[in-house]
């Protein structure tokens, strides 16, 4: 019994932890949104974070890696609208405030798709 508990509790960790994996989506593996950026920010490591007025947020995994620097997003996103395309989780296919492509005005800031 001891052993059933063990690798039911092992099988359940590792269900949770892959439902939360994101690897290289495709546009049609995300959701698409629209919203207007009221601040941008550094959160987690490295990431970029773009915030909305009413607090809600969508991010750029390390994207202060990538030679993006928030000043210049904050010039080319704040008070605009910007269209997302946000990852979804391998596993569960539920959304996530990942950004797998960023737009403003046609021009495509940040994408990896």
């Amino acid at each position: 019994m001891t052993c059933t508990i063990k690798i039911s509790a092992g099988i359940c960790s590792l269900l949770l932890f892959t439902s939360c994996i994101i690897q290289n989506p495709d546009a049609e593996d995300c959701t698409f949104k629209e919203i207007t950026v009221a601040r941008v920010y550094e959160g987690g490591v490295k990431d970029i974070v773009f915030a909305e007025s009413d607090g809600s947020f969508y991010y750029i995994n390390r994207g202060l890696e990538n030679g993006m620097t928030l000043e210049k997003m904050a010039e080319k996103t704040v008070g605009k609208k910007v269209k997302l395309h946000l990852a979804k989780t391998i596993f569960m296919s539920s959304e996530t405030n990942h950004i797998s492509q960023l737009v403003v005005a046609n021009d495509t800031l940040f994408s990896e798709l």
